[in-house]
């Protein structure tokens, strides 16, 4: 009887179980006592008045508040133990057994850099570290466990014209073990297929495609549309920088004679390069492969094999059993799996590798921002020049400039960590403008052929919205001022004669120091430096003919580079700046999930969407590439 009292009273509201646990207390009087103890008890259990208007509001919101926040909370706990799953269940890395293949994917998305564990985990696809993969093949040529080297282009590779040049390299160094080289793609891009025609067998689906057509650049100019808003934008650059042609694309509707003399120059010279390649590997005479990429005749699977560009139309299950069968690789293992496999070897130092990729901006990175950004930059260039295990410093380039006063910044730190321990620039893609300022200053600087470099010149462009606002939005602005320039630099009209003769100051000023970084850095005349610079673009083959590059290669051949100057016969590699730990990858993402957002809907709405958003944030004094969206 106890237990069920006890039940019942706990079913009972908090206020009705006050109530009748206080009359439970009250002593046993007479029933006149009672009577009254009654009446008492039932004036405690009264209900309680509705809360007014006021209060029910702040009721709501604390409840809104409250489970807003423990959602959050669960969200981010779910959150954690999903990527702790994720983490637990990765694959183990170690490579077991004999007679394996080890396979270079092009479905993977290659990075410069170490990506973060976040952005891998949100990511689309596959991303792996192109160095990983160039570590891999060259270590395979050695490993008597490796009995072949397989190229997957999968639906055309992702891989770009810089790195699958910097891949072929390494595919040719591992064809001298003596070992089979084989490539199977359902289609094949220019750059996976220029890659591919290292191989020794190169197969095609019967269905697949091989897109062989030559190169274009393709830029886009918003003069027009700039007019019909009513913008206006002056453009100003050094009066010998006919060749810093990027801020035209707010001043033209084409390009100019020197842009296109010099962006005819360049693709001519990667082109002539990649045919050359391809030709010596295929047999096929360089005129024989023009004309089959003017006529298209290469682009079909069954012209593809009359013209010689493969050796045959199948699917990849026979190309998987000739590998096993015909070869004896019973087994194939990307490339990255099998480089991770590696124990350290014991070691004479280690080598810093610093990676600058995108535009050059000032400042620091803020959550998963994209970009070189100076201070994040000088600071990994001043800590790796400080520690003494670190004994040669490895910068990679892959940028097509920005922000002439971060790259300052950054030139400045190059040469205070070269007087300390060798600094070796690797140039990627493109080391131009800004990028090449960068490394002007190091020890010694590599590049690919196809790299797109020099650009040493400097731009600064002014928009005035004035008419726009006035005329489309019937806005008006006025100014006080204390002086005749005061608002000289402002937006809302156009600049004053004294203003744009000391921006033309300004850039002159620059360039000049420019030149001047430059001859100092690579030894040369500032006059020489000059007849070279001018904002013109070169490739890193031409850029090694006039002195601005020292050798012709990729990343190993700059790690080789970096130990032989450090007096290091081995060594092991640590990035610069060292990665944020998973939370706080999370708590940066959390505050930049809207410009990540932005990021990918603009990507998605136009394949230069990422560049636009950079030119309506950029710093007015730019050191930069021509505006090419697209080299395919």
């Amino acid at each position: 009887m106890e237990e069920i009292k006890n039940e019942e009273i706990a079913s009972r509201s908090t206020e009705e179980r006050e109530t009748v646990e206080t009359a439970e207390r009250q002593p046993h009087t007479s029933d006149a006592g009672a009577g009254t103890n009654t009446r008492a008890s039932h004036r405690k259990v009264k209900k309680r008045q509705p809360l007014s208007f006021g209060g029910t509001m702040l009721a709501s919101a604390l409840g809104v508040i409250i489970a807003t926040a423990v959602v959050n909370i669960i969200a981010v706990i779910f959150g954690l133990i999903m990527l702790a799953g994720i983490l637990s269940t990765t694959e183990p890395t170690t490579v077991v057994g004999d007679d394996i293949a080890v396979c270079i994917d092009l479905t993977q998305t290659m990075m410069e850099g170490e990506q973060d564990e976040l952005q891998g985990y949100l990511g689309n696809g596959k991303t792996v570290n192109l160095h990983d993969v160039l570590k891999a093949v060259e270590r395979a040529a050695d490993d008597k466990r490796v009995k072949a080297l397989y190229i997957y282009a999968g639906e055309g590779g992702e891989v770009s014209w810089a790195q699958s040049v910097e891949l072929r390299q390494a595919v040719e160094a591992f064809k001298q073990s003596g070992k089979p080289v084989v490539a199977y793609g359902n289609s094949y891009s220019q750059p996976a297929y220029y890659l591919a025609s290292a191989a020794d067998t190169v197969v095609l689906n019967p269905a697949g495609m091989v897109d062989f057509r030559g190169l274009a650049a393709e830029s886009i100019f918003i003069k027009e549309m700039l007019d019909k808003l009513g913008v206006n934008v002056d453009l100003i650059r050094p009066n010998s920088n006919a060749y810093k042609s990027a801020g035209e694309t707010y001043t033209m509707t084409h390009y100019s004679d020197a842009n296109r003399e010099q962006v005819r120059a360049y693709l001519s010279s990667i082109w002539n390069y990649v045919v050359a390649g391809i030709g010596e590997q295929r047999g096929i005479p360089t005129e024989r492969l023009n004309s089959v990429a003017d006529n298209l005749e290469g682009v079909l699977a069954h012209e593809a094999k009359d013209a010689g560009l493969v050796d045959s139309l199948g699917f990849e299950e026979s190309v998987r059993n000739m590998l096993k069968k015909a070869i004896g690789a019973k087994r194939v293992y990307d490339a990255v799996r099998y480089n991770k496999s590696f124990t350290p070897a014991v070691e004479d130092g280690k080598i810093a590798v610093i990676y600058a990729e995108g535009n050059v901006q000032s400042g620091s990175s803020k959550g998963m921002d994209n970009g070189i950004y100076a201070n994040d930059i000088v600071k990994a260039l001043d800590d790796a020049a400080k520690n003494d295990k670190v004994k040669a410093i490895v910068l990679r380039i892959n940028s097509p400039g920005g922000s002439a006063i971060a790259s300052e910044s950054i030139t400045d730190a190059v040469v205070r960590a070269k007087e300390k321990k060798p600094l070796i620039v690797s140039m990627g893609s493109m080391a131009a403008s800004a990028g090449y300022e960068m490394a002007s200053g190091a020890t010694k600087i590599v590049a690919l052929p196809v790299t797109l470099t020099g650009s040493i010149g400097v731009f600064g462009v002014v928009p005035e919205f004035g008419t726009l606002l006035r005329s489309r939005l019937g806005i008006t602005t006025d100014t006080v001022a204390t002086n005749a320039n005061a608002s000289g630099l402002g937006v809302f009209r156009p600049m004053s004669p004294t203003s744009r003769a000391m921006m033309q100051r300004n850039v002159e000023s620059f360039y000049v120091n420019f030149c001047m970084r430059v001859a100092t850095g690579r030894g040369l005349e500032v006059e020489y430096v000059d007849s070279i610079a001018r904002g013109r673009v070169w490739t890193g083959a031409e850029a090694q003919k006039i002195g601005l590059v020292d050798e012709l290669g990729g990343m190993e051949r700059a790690m080789a580079l970096a130990a032989e100057e450090a007096g290091m016969k081995a060594y092991s590699v640590v990035v610069y700046p060292s990665k944020k730990d998973l939370m706080t990858q999370i708590m940066d993402f959390a505050g930049s999930s809207r410009e990540v957002e932005l990021s990918a809907q603009m990507r998605s709405m136009m394949p230069f969407g990422a560049d636009l958003l950079y030119w309506t944030e950029m710093e007015p004094l730019q050191a930069r590439l021509p505006f090419v969206v697209n080299i395919d």
